[in-house]
């Protein structure tokens, strides 16, 4: 093989690699916001599992790209171990979509129909159109479409500058004997794991194997154990993804070694020992790329239907690898994957069930609270500040990932609710401090023996249970997105500030008649401007959602349109609320 040869192989190595990537990110661009969410929702039976995992991955071309996100879901608890076995088994299959496609390399023809329909051709115009759309076309689908024409035909491009590289090859006795050697099953799985594991790509691997088998000079023989080689060798970049997760997320990142390993091996010897028994004569017929494409599939498909069946062996395997935790190594609460900042569809919806677990706690602490004032416990307090300081971990951790999102290119929803969430979490967070406050207070009561007078009690209960029920009103339209109960926030809001007001002087008379005293005062006004400051908080929550999907955020604009307009359905709310929690 000559020099030129040598650069002409590597340049179309090259190319294909790059080709496959560029093609692979087109795709995930296109579709994957889509089928990630599909994949994560739906994936809760086997069957399903392996279908999705399955299209998946045939859309995006890559089960690196499938596993990886479904570790990522058992990581994050989106997903668990058992969903995680079937889709990663569905990925398993699906990769072996991309030797079809790379098979399209062998269509030839020099004049008439068939010089039309010839790999040149096929490649010309589909660069052309690509081009086209990334260079002078706005709209991003179509840039990212156009992106994936040019992967495609980069692709092609490669895969011919290999066949060419390769193809007098087929009549060198060294490369001859070098193929025979590979028909040795345990040497042919060891060079197809090897090579698979430094390319980290079982598709670019199984391409390379289609343009040797291109020389003519490829059995059957020895393709196969390269293929069984390939099919462990894939698992490698997703055993990667291992570093830096929790159990749950290490047991995900072992399946695709185990099953892969597992299934391989399995087939292996089904098909060796059956070998050995019946000779089959078909083993030393050369293969070209469409044979392999098709064994590939068949070996694919059968590794599938080996260990369906015993997903929950393969489950119980990867338990017994890897140990459950001891209590107190891992932090269930946070986990947000930076894996999925490249997925921008899944990233948002983990902020999203994120955040909803953010306000579940500050709701929580705020009604633990509450409830202090009157039936205070050392262990409730204690609750209530372990609440807190967990959701300030939960605000530095997702306004980090947020940030790091709104780097990457997202969709105008996307947008949305990015803004949203940016605009929310800190709003979250302070309603927890106002919680601890309010439980010091309480705290403040019990140590000084202050009690306040009957009339300033009732009072306390029904401002209490309108803080509740703005808290739960808020709350419910955010993790629902409702726009119908956002909207009722802010009459709400608006009565609980006159209610305040409204106590403080009911405050002063009681001092003037020598009902209350300063001290029970000082705690009596801390508690008053703790509840205003969570309805204003939860006042900005709505505000938030209401104006960001308006397209518009202009906080202060809209509280003066909606106070100073006062429509009949926001007088009908407040007058609902007004006679709801009078005092």
């Amino acid at each position: 093989m000559s020099f030129q040869e040598i650069m002409s192989l590597v340049g179309g190595i090259a190319l294909f690699l790059f080709g496959m990537t560029l093609m692979e990110d087109g795709l995930k661009k296109v579709a994957g916001n889509k089928l990630e969410l599909i994949l994560y929702r739906l994936s809760n039976t086997p069957l399903k599992g392996v279908l999705l995992g399955t299209g998946v991955t045939a859309v995006i071309q890559s089960s690196c790209a499938t596993s990886v996100m479904t570790v990522g879901f058992v990581n994050s608890g989106m997903m668990k171990v058992r969903q995680a076995v079937s889709v990663i088994l569905g990925a398993i299959l699906g990769t072996s979509i991309t030797g079809w496609i790379i098979c399209l390399s062998t269509v030839g023809g020099a004049s008439g129909l068939s010089g039309i329909f010839s790999t040149k051709t096929l490649t010309a115009v589909v660069a052309i159109v690509g081009i086209i759309l990334r260079m002078f076309v706005k709209k991003q689908t179509a840039a990212h479409v156009g992106d994936i024409m040019m992967g495609f035909a980069v692709l092609m491009f490669g895969m011919s500058a290999m066949s060419g590289s390769v193809g007098g090859l087929g009549e060198d006795p060294f490369f001859r004997n070098l193929l025979v050697s590979m028909s040795n099953p345990l040497l042919g799985i060891l060079v197809g794991t090897v090579f698979t594991a430094v390319l980290q790509s079982a598709s670019a691997a199984v391409g390379i194997v289609q343009a040797l088998s291109a020389t003519g000079a490829l059995s059957f023989g020895a393709a196969l154990p390269l293929l069984m080689g390939i099919a462990i060798g894939a698992s490698v970049p997703v055993l990667l993804s291992a570093v830096g997760a929790n159990t749950e997320g290490k047991r995900a990142a072992l399946v695709y070694p185990v099953a892969g390993f597992i299934s391989t091996m399995g087939c292996a010897a089904l098909w060796y020992i059956a070998d050995a028994i019946f000779r089959f004569p078909f083993i030393d017929t050369m293969v070209d790329p469409v044979r392999i494409a098709l064994v590939n599939t068949i070996l694919r498909f059968g590794m599938v239907l080996l260990l369906l069946p015993f997903s929950d062996v393969i489950e119980a395997l990867v338990g017994l690898i890897v140990p459950d935790a001891r209590p107190g190594e891992e932090d269930p609460a946070l986990r947000l994957e930076d894996r999925f900042i490249g997925h921008p569809s899944i990233a948002i919806e983990q902020s999203r069930v994120t955040i909803d677990a953010m306000a579940e706690i500050s709701e929580e602490a705020l009604g633990d609270a509450l409830s202090l004032l009157t039936d205070f416990s050392a262990d409730g307090f204690e609750e209530v500040q372990k609440k807190e300081a967990l959701v300030d971990r939960y605000e530095d951790a997702l306004g980090t990932y947020l940030v790091k999102l709104t780097g990457h290119e997202l969709t105008e929803r996307q947008n949305k609710d990015v803004s949203t969430f940016l605009h929310t979490i800190s709003d979250f967070e302070r309603i927890s401090d106002h919680a601890l406050n309010i439980a010091e207070s309480a705290a403040e009561l019990r140590e000084k023996s202050i009690a306040f007078s009957g009339e300033a009690k009732r009072e306390i209960d029904v401002v209490s249970s309108a803080v509740r029920e703005i808290v739960r009103l808020t709350f419910d339209a955010f993790r629902n997105g409702d726009m119908e109960n956002a909207t009722r926030v802010e009459p709400l809001e608006e009565w609980i500030d006159s209610l305040c007001d409204e106590m403080k002087m009911h405050h002063v008379e009681r001092l003037q008649r020598g009902q209350c005293t300063i001290h029970q005062g000082f705690v009596f006004n801390d508690l008053l401007t703790n509840y205003e400051r969570v309805s204003d908080h939860c006042s900005n929550i709505a505000v938030a959602m209401i104006e960001l999907d308006a397209d518009v955020f202009d906080t202060h604009e809209y509280l003066s349109q909606v106070k100073e307009k006062r429509s009949a359905d926001f007088e009908r709310v407040y007058e609902d609320y007004r006679e709801r929690f009078a005092i």
